[in-house]
């Protein structure tokens, strides 16, 4: 047995809406249309604030400060678009204004004043960002937090067996959460890829374009024979360039011990031999990605055998202003005599800051050893 549909509005209502047409647009204009919600937060803060000039012109200027304003203009710059947030402010200028007028033009100071011209840019410049986002709110900061998180869990090695160690050190531009420097990696059964990436700039300038390569770059890894040579055509194809692009590629059987390094336009990676305990510089080199159309890199091969390691890191580590490269990566080899007594994964993080000192810049390490 079908039952009878529930009306959505109730009879007694609806003939109250009969009686009185003009309340019939109004009540539609506030539950329809995609911008309802920004319709009613208006209306809602318009009556708050007029209600609040009112109370503090006729009541109490202690209890119903205009100063409770400032929040509410934050509070649209956050949740309105931009036009909307322009009839709040108009109907703030109301209140003031009619304050002034009752109360004297003495009990608005130009120091409020300023609170509120301050507070009134600020918040148009919210409104106007997540307007061209497209989100309101705090949306857009949270989209960028779990990019952020993206970033951070897709710079991290995969698990290794026990007879393996590993450590990653990322550090970036002016403690931000984003930078241009970031690791992909990858394992399938006893092959590990891990491909470290520097793109040019620091900071948040380069986080943007380093977030989109990082996933880019993290579905080629594994997937593509010659992991560079297909970066390299990705970048190639962009049609305005916005920098260059540098990287290492590593793939290591943890089985043998037997590595392939190959590089692009990146600072040498290095590797210490326990044997003779020096630090050897790899021959692999390769130019920049995205410059040439095709890519020819030089690879290097070699074995990883008890107590040996593989040092990647980033130019951040061994450039300085006013300093030679060769001059920073003697120093980089230097320091990285240190960690032989405490160990490479407590030493990593001391080397990192040891050699960004003095110098704000992007920096990126990564060990990988047979203890």
């Amino acid at each position: 047995m079908n039952s009878r549909p529930v009306p959505l509005i109730p009879p007694a209502l609806r003939a109250f809406l009969v009686r009185v047409p003009l309340l019939v647009p109004i009540v539609r204009l506030l539950r329809r249309g995609p911008l309802a919600r920004d319709r009613n937060l208006l209306i809602t803060l318009i009556v708050l604030t007029l209600v609040l000039g009112g109370l503090a012109a006729r009541v109490s200027m202690e209890w119903f400060s205009p100063a409770l304003m400032i929040p509410i203009t934050l509070v649209a710059g956050l949740q309105l678009r931009l036009p909307s947030l322009a009839k709040l402010l108009c109907a703030v200028a109301i209140s003031i204004i009619y304050v002034a007028v009752v109360r004297g033009v003495g009990h608005i100071g130009p120091g409020l004043l300023v609170t509120f011209g301050f507070t009134a840019v600020l918040a148009a410049l919210m409104a106007r960002t997540r307007g061209k986002l497209g989100v309101q709110g705090l949306r857009g900061d949270v989209m960028l937090l779990e990019l952020r998180d993206r970033l951070k869990s897709q710079s991290e090695l995969p698990p290794l067996p026990k007879d393996w160690g590993s450590r990653v050190v990322l550090k970036q531009a002016g403690g931000s959460s984003f930078g241009g420097d970031f690791l992909v990696s990858m394992r399938e059964g006893d092959i590990v890829d891990l491909a470290l990436v520097d793109v040019s700039g620091k900071g948040v300038d380069a986080g943007t374009r380093a977030l989109m390569l990082s996933g880019t770059f993290g579905g080629l890894l594994g997937s593509v024979t010659d992991f560079l040579p297909a970066c390299n055509t990705y970048l190639h194809r962009q049609r305005e360039a916005e920098g260059f692009v540098t990287a290492v590629h590593v793939r290591i059987d943890l089985a043998t011990g037997e590595y392939v390094i190959t590089s692009a336009g990146h600072p040498p990676v290095v590797k210490f031999e326990a044997g003779t305990g020096t630090w050897r510089v790899s021959t692999a080199k390769g130019v920049v990605l995205g410059v040439v159309p095709d890519l020819h890199c030089e690879t290097d091969r070699g074995m990883l055998r008890k107590g040996d390691a593989l040092m990647l890191y980033t130019d951040g580590l061994i450039e300085q202003p006013g300093r030679d490269i060769d001059a920073g990566l003697d120093r980089l080899l230097g320091e990285a005599e240190r960690l032989l007594p405490s160990g490479f994964r407590d030493g990593a993080r001391h080397l990192v800051t040891a050699m960004s000192s003095g110098h704000n810049d992007d920096c990126a390490l990564v060990l990988i050893w047979r203890p």
